[in-house]
């Protein structure tokens, strides 16, 4: 088993890291190369910016005992659709039962957008939202093992 992060833009790498010290799990931070990132325990694999780059480097290290941690609804369908553990950055775990409302919803707003229209943006990062991933990350954790 290994945590694989989609790690461009993600606020819970400090938490990803020390969860998976304490249980000696590698982690595998994936970037494109807009981004740097160093933290001392983690494998990071920069890839270009091209579109979608990181999900595909991702996809190519990926076994069905692996964890990601995505805000990519796409990039957590394949995921789960390859059998491992997805989650997003404020605890919210992916699975068949709210993939298809997910990616509609996002399909809906791609839509809006396409159409001048406008989406309301996601909400500012709080403490609870850290202690939501961090609840949701450490079950996934122990149900993997």
């Amino acid at each position: 088993m290994q945590i694989l992060v989609d790690a461009d833009a993600c606020p819970v790498g400090q938490i990803i890291v020390r969860l998976a010290k304490e249980r000696n799990i590698p982690v595998t931070m994936l970037i494109d190369t807009s981004h740097e990132l160093s933290d001392g325990y983690s494998t990071v694999i920069t890839v270009d910016k091209q579109a979608d780059s990181v999900d595909y480097a991702l996809m190519g290290l990926l076994t069905n005992e692996d964890i990601v941690v995505t805000q990519d609804f796409g990039l957590a369908a394949m995921v789960i659709g390859k059998g491992a553990k997805a989650v997003n950055q404020n605890g919210l775990v992916f699975t068949d039962k709210n993939m298809d409302r997910l990616l509609l919803e996002r399909h809906i707003g791609q839509k809006v957008r396409r159409g001048g229209g406008r989406t309301k943006g996601p909400a500012k990062r709080s403490k609870d939202d850290d202690a939501r991933f961090e609840a949701a990350f450490q079950q996934l954790l122990q149900d993997t093992r």
